[in-house]
């Protein structure tokens, strides 16, 4: 359960259910959906995970976690949580009120990519929003702007 709303991009908002807590109090569910998280630089599926508006802080239920396989060991202050192939993805140590801060990235459904550039020709022309390769040539020879290196017309054409 988590009642950050900025880690679910998905949610299911049709979905609505009634959680109630150990002092019998009851708080509404206002959405569900899945989130990746990564622990021990493993991506991990969280599957229903509530949206409660009401939460101040992020639960996961050892109970559910069971139930699909990862096993769970709390001895000696520290809860260690194991995936259904044995390898350990979370050790966490018991913080001074007896509970188990579990400190994990979300993984949110976007790509970063990464491209680099060799030629400081098309760096120069990509940076200055396509412009052609013999005015940024003039700009060189004039110098007209600090820094701009010896611009060299590629073979092939921008096709942007």
């Amino acid at each position: 359960m988590t009642g950050n709303k900025c880690l679910l991009s998905n949610l299911n908002k049709s979905f609505r259910e009634n959680v109630k807590h150990g002092n019998n109090s009851i708080i509404r569910v206002m959405g569900k959906e899945n989130v990746q998280v990564l622990m021990n630089r493993k991506k991990e599926n969280i599957g229903d995970v509530f949206y409660v508006l009401e939460l101040k802080g992020n639960f996961i239920s050892i109970g559910q976690l069971q139930e699909v396989g990862y096993a769970i060991v709390i001895q000696k202050g520290s809860c260690h949580i194991y995936d259904p192939e044995k390898e350990i993805i979370a050790e966490v140590k018991m913080s001074g009120n007896q509970m188990f801060p579990l400190l994990n990235e979300v993984i949110k459904d976007q790509i970063f990519l990464k491209s680099t550039i060799q030629d400081p020709s098309w760096l120069w022309h990509y940076k200055y929003g396509h412009l052609n390769f013999k005015d940024l040539k003039t700009l060189q020879i004039k110098n007209m702007v600090k820094g701009l290196p010896s611009i060299q017309a590629p073979s092939r054409i921008c096709k942007e």
